[in-house]
């Protein structure tokens, strides 16, 4: 699969290019960065605008094959000088002699601001502080990697600013994470490593991240969290629970634990539909389908505990979901002992995962049945939630 681009490395190749275009008078119409992976990005640069103390330029877009709704959003940057100690009076070719070995460091001063298109944090918790725009510290520092290369490469010393707009991110970020996030007003300049990795499990587990880390700076000591959106739903028509306190942490139960133990939360109350979580009762800490499918057979081995008899067990083995299965149990009159063991195993994994280091408890629901089992300590968190 084809790999792509971020929008902090987007924003990085236009700010350079801009850049150059302001000291050396000339038009630029590809530039190449480093990327912090070590692969090299050749961009094409649009919608050229020149002044006589700043340019503005742009990069579309690339995600390669990852589904981005980023994708062709024209990242641009704004090159423009505030105040110059010394403007060099030469424009030199970039690779000429010498010219891109020169050191300006302490003489250059960069100020990076977000434009119309980019969204401002409002929530702490992210990596940027509340009332900063949403420009992530790797991109910030590309972009300033970059641009001093070419203030070196003029031997140019001063003050610039350089601004990263996005036309329509306002639109665009509406069908991201940033709106539940607490940024406003348009899409984030992202990226740790300048490439999109199509459909990266890395990228949704730095979401899963974001949003707990983002929630323990606020201040929660008790982790909420769900598979789906289904699981979030549930808690809010059973408990009236404020969905902007949870975190949806897709297959990644395992994961989320982990980094629910490492960023400091005391307590954790996961909620799941049992077509996800009773996979946790066999050890499984990645639910995706394919890491495997024993629902029925974990269901079938838990009746069997139950004393079940071998009809019944052969009925759930032959179900193809989960709800199904629940109706064979409850005409049997076995329904409420069979999700209390599932329960119980599906804490067990749990407790296990986390070594002691945090309290857990769970809550199993089904969409036709409603609740199917809690443990003991759940409902004094959805109660602290309510709090």
């Amino acid at each position: 699969m084809r790999y792509g681009f971020t929008t902090g490395s987007c924003a990085a190749a236009a700010a350079k290019a801009a850049a150059y275009m302001l000291f050396s008078g000339r038009e630029k119409r590809e530039i190449e960065i480093d990327t912090p992976k070590g692969i090299v990005y050749r961009a094409s640069i649009e919608e050229i605008r020149r002044g006589p103390r700043e340019v503005s330029c742009g990069v579309r877009k690339d995600g390669g094959d990852d589904p981005d709704v980023t994708t062709g959003s024209l990242v641009c940057a704004r090159v423009c000088v505030e105040d110059a100690v010394h403007d060099g009076a030469y424009a030199q070719e970039e690779g000429s002699d010498g010219a891109a070995e020169k050191q300006t460091q302490g003489d250059v001063t960069i100020q990076i601001v977000g434009g119309a298109g980019v969204g401002r944090v409002t929530k702490p918790g992210l990596d940027q502080p509340v009332g900063n725009a949403a420009i992530n510290h790797v991109p910030r520092e590309m972009i300033e990697k970059e641009v001093r290369r070419v203030c070196a490469l003029f031997d140019f010393a001063g003050r610039l600013t350089v601004e990263i707009s996005v036309p329509g991110g306002e639109q665009v970020a509406e069908q991201t994470f940033n709106p539940r996030l607490g940024i406003v007003g348009g899409i984030s300049i992202l990226g740790t490593t300048g490439i999109v990795e199509p459909m990266s499990r890395q990228a949704l587990l730095d979401t899963i991240r974001v949003e707990l880390q983002m929630k323990r700076a606020q201040g929660y000591r008790t982790a909420y969290i769900s598979p789906g959106n289904y699981g979030l739903e549930f808690m809010k028509q059973a408990y009236g629970y404020d969905l902007d306190q949870s975190v949806k942490c897709s297959n990644f139960i395992g994961d989320t634990l982990d980094m629910a133990v490492e960023l400091g939360y005391e307590k954790v109350l996961l909620t799941g539909h049992i077509g996800k979580l009773v996979k946790v009762a066999g050890g499984m800490m990645n639910t995706h389908s394919s890491e495997g499918d024993c629902r029925m057979e974990l269901m079938a081995a838990a009746a069997a505990r139950e004393g079940a008899d071998t009809a019944v067990l052969c009925q759930i083995l032959d179900c193809i979901s989960t709800e199904e299965a629940i109706r064979i149990l409850a005409v049997s009159h076995m329904q409420q002992a069979v999700m209390d063991r599932l329960l119980e195993r599906i804490l067990f994994y749990l407790r296990r995962r986390v070594q002691g280091k945090l309290q857990v408890e769970c809550i199993l629901y089904a969409n036709a049945f409603g609740e199917l089992a809690r443990s003991e300590g759940a409902a004094d968190l959805v109660r602290e939630a309510e709090g």
